[in-house]
């Protein structure tokens, strides 16, 4: 959970700092964009960026650790971490790419993936949900995301140059 916890934590600052709107408050989008930040880490490097496993609720995927976190969060409390160049690449791009979306966009959005539509199989709509959405269908997912810079303006497929390798850095 601490993993989970400071990526949320960075999700928070870097939609401040890109969107210029607080994410504080609004549960809902953060676990959407959490959800949106591990299937573009899956694109970028093939790994996870963080182990806890989403649950497929109505709403769409949600963590449970997280479940009621703006309670008793504060941004002054943050934590003194390092993320890596890619980690924050990811982070950046997914505020860029979700963060001018709100809830209920989100959520819509993801119900159109196959990783919640699985976990939802045999329930009925308005039903809480608690089964784990497989990172094998969030990798099928990712399968059909088409990356983009929004630095450079353009897809990352779209780059002559690009070094795949440079993605799956840690430092």
């Amino acid at each position: 959970m601490e993993r989970t916890y400071e990526i949320l934590q960075a999700l928070v600052k870097a939609h401040e700092r890109i969107t210029g709107e607080s994410l504080i408050g609004d549960e809902m989008k953060a676990h959407k964009l959490m959800y949106f930040a591990q299937k573009t880490s899956l694109v970028l490097t093939g790994e996870t960026l963080f182990n806890e496993k989403f649950e497929g609720w109505v709403y769409g995927p949600v963590l449970p650790s997280l479940r009621n976190i703006f309670k008793h969060f504060k941004e002054e409390e943050f934590s003194d971490f390092k993320l890596n160049a890619t980690e924050t690449y990811i982070i950046d791009n997914t505020v860029h790419t979700y963060g001018k979306y709100d809830s209920y966009t989100l959520s819509k959005m993801s119900h159109e993936e196959l990783s919640w539509k699985n976990s939802r199989k045999g329930m009925r709509t308005n039903q809480r949900g608690y089964y784990s959405l497989k990172i094998d269908d969030i990798r099928k997912d990712a399968e059909n995301m088409r990356i983009y810079d929004h630095l450079y303006d353009m897809y990352l497929d779209e780059f002559d140059d690009i070094d795949e390798e440079e993605f799956r850095c840690v430092e």
